[in-house]
């Protein structure tokens, strides 16, 4: 049995933009979201709704890049909102371990699962980056994780070093 290609479904059109993500949501995939998430706050959009209900599984670089465009969100002039909704049990755990509920709204159910439109677009996920464009990534979204979790500085000293000093040789 073959495993589905990650996917992310946006409707940029609406209010709140709404992302949905289907299967493995990592480090190889995130820059897609990362300019993506980039784009819309650039364009005046202040309020997102991530939808999990396909989300198998995430890494700690993925959720870097959400914890990036929260950060951003929360220290504009006009501030705005992200909901993470429908996440798995596994999913939800990682979240609240690293600290992104504490900056996120985690829907517990109370909101109806978001209606993606027709028109909705998918990111182009490539997973052809360069070394050195991937490694700031990856180090970027891990400085993130500890900005809004000094407890998170624990979990990832060891890769943001190794990163820092991959990214200057480079």
């Amino acid at each position: 049995m073959t495993e589905q290609p990650t996917t992310f479904l946006v409707d940029a059109y609406s209010d709140p933009v709404i992302v949905k993500i289907s299967g493995r949501a990592s480090f190889v995939n995130s820059a897609s979201l990362r300019d993506f998430f980039n784009h819309m706050i650039k364009a005046g959009k202040r309020r997102f709704i991530l939808d999990f209900a396909d989300c198998i599984s995430m890494d700690s670089t993925f959720l870097g890049v959400i914890a990036g465009a929260a950060l951003t969100l929360q220290g504009d002039e006009s501030p705005g909102s992200m909901v993470l909704c429908r996440l798995c049990s596994r999913n939800l755990e990682l979240v609240k371990n690293l600290g992104l509920d504490r900056l996120v709204t985690v829907d517990d159910g109370d909101v109806p699962p978001p209606d993606i439109a027709a028109s909705a677009e998918k990111l182009e996920t490539s997973s052809g980056e360069a070394e050195l464009e991937s490694a700031k990534l990856v180090l970027e979204a891990h400085k993130n994780l500890i900005e809004v979790d000094e407890g998170n500085r624990e979990k990832f000293q060891d890769v943001v070093t190794f990163l820092k000093n991959q990214v200057d040789r480079m």
